[in-house]
């Protein structure tokens, strides 16, 4: 037998062909076109030839022995500057430039009333006045400066009681410091002086001396008769 035939359903059919259907742009439709892959750029490979290492090496080799000359130097000026502080202390002991007294005004009173009176060395006093005056007299007279004079002790550095004796020519160097310190009044203009100092020796400081002295003196005798201090 046949198989029925049912002209009322309709054949299958067939499916719709592709090869001829045009393309449209999508853009045509409202629809955004597709965007491009975004293709990220391959890694760059930094790795380093042995050259260059070498060289970043050597680089870095410099800089360390720069700064090791550097710090050496710096600790070598330390030690320098150490040395020589210590060695310069040394120096300004031995000749006579260390710690003590300058005295250059005078802090009445000077020696006690009444005068002329007989004084020794030790007794000197800032500010007294000598007739017929010798720095190495075992006395001198002190009269009152309004009358003739030969000679007034202008300056007086005491040493400390502690220490070694400095020797001579230290000693004659910390007089001559002590007279460029003198503080002279107006009354210095109207005669002719000169500076004569005076200092231990190595017999009086064992017995203990520590003053240096610095006398203006007139070359000719005792004809001042005024305080050559301010």
């Amino acid at each position: 037998m046949h198989p029925l035939n049912h002209p009322d359903v309709p054949p299958k059919p067939s499916s719709p062909p592709t090869a001829g259907l045009p393309r449209v742009p999508a853009a045509e439709y409202g629809v955004p076109a597709a965007e491009p892959p975004v293709r990220h750029p391959s890694p760059v490979n930094h790795s380093q030839g042995p050259d260059e290492a070498r060289r970043q090496g050597r680089r870095r080799t410099l800089w360390k022995a720069f700064f090791a000359v550097v710090l050496l130097a710096v600790i070598g000026s330390l030690v320098w500057l150490a040395l020589w502080l210590n060695s310069n202390g040394g120096t300004d002991e031995s000749s006579g430039a260390v710690r003590g007294v300058l005295e250059t005004a005078v802090t009445p009173p000077a020696t006690p009333l009444p005068l002329p009176r007989e004084v020794e060395p030790p007794a000197y006093a800032l500010g007294d006045c000598f007739t017929d005056f010798h720095p190495e007299a075992l006395k001198s007279t002190v009269v009152p400066c309004d009358t003739n004079h030969s000679a007034q002790l202008v300056v007086v550095f005491r040493y400390p009681e502690e220490g070694d004796y400095p020797g001579a020519e230290a000693l004659k160097a910390k007089a001559l410091e002590a007279c460029q310190a003198a503080k002279l009044g107006p009354a210095a203009d109207q005669f002719t002086l000169n500076y004569e100092r005076s200092f231990p020796s190595s017999t009086s400081w064992d017995s203990g001396d520590r003053r240096v002295d610095c006398y203006v003196t007139s070359p000719g005798g005792n004809n001042v008769n005024a305080s050559v201090l301010p």
